[in-house]
């Protein structure tokens, strides 16, 4: 597979590329890729830390699974290719955009924008076969996706972590408060959007840290 990965991750994280598990997880994910359909591509498997090098990263956002539906997982969480439908959830965060900022968001649902100005949209499970979601859990990329956040937490200060759903909620032991700003609200999911992430402004909030911390704000 043509994995693509940002030099600045490839060092701070040959640690953990180099331990069992990972190898384990390597071996697991090359199968899945030769013997089923499975999403993302192989190249966008690592596309969140391509497109955001460890060094530019602001903010994190926290996903759960990629996308198990033909052309939509790009390797960034909630994101989907320009020219592909707008899955709900997404609907929901460009609606609470509109809401919390008082203008509209990117029209298409290609998050790239965001990661190139250093919000790492992370999935907690990088790899998904089709039709068939959360098959690849437990299998390492938790124990994974972990490290790169205790990591981000230890080796960086003032980031905005935006924790949305009870999953993302999880991973708040792994972060640091004392050192970064945590927001945290319902998941923008059409089952929980109306009791809690409708009206929580993660966006304003978070330009509004920024700007106190001397970064430029996010262009949602």
């Amino acid at each position: 597979m043509d994995v693509k990965i940002h030099p600045s991750w490839k060092s701070v994280l040959v640690e953990e590329f180099n331990k069992p598990y990972f190898k384990n997880l390597v071996e697991f994910v090359k199968s899945e890729y030769a013997t089923k359909t499975i999403f993302p591509p192989g190249k966008l498997i690592f596309n969140a830390f391509e497109q955001t090098p460890f060094d530019d990263v602001k903010v994190v956002i926290i996903g759960q699974d990629p996308y198990h539906g033909p052309n939509q997982a790009m390797g960034l969480c909630f994101s989907v290719p320009e020219g592909i439908p707008l899955p709900p959830s997404l609907k929901n965060i460009y609606k609470e955009i509109l809401d919390d900022l008082g203008r509209p968001s990117i029209t298409h649902g290609d998050l790239t924008p965001w990661a190139r100005q250093g919000v790492f949209l992370l999935n907690s499970v990088l790899t998904v076969e089709a039709g068939k979601p959360g098959s690849h859990q437990g299998h390492g990329w938790e124990i994974f996706t972990d490290a790169v956040i205790r990591i981000l937490s230890d080796q960086k200060e003032n980031l905005v972590f935006i924790l949305w759903g009870a999953y993302a909620q999880k991973k708040g032991i792994l972060i640091n408060k004392s050192r970064h700003f945590v927001i945290s609200s319902a998941h923008p999911s059409p089952l929980s959007a109306h009791n809690g992430f409708f009206g929580s402004r993660p966006f304003s909030k978070t330009n509004e840290y920024l700007v106190r911390i001397g970064k430029n704000e996010i262009s949602w």
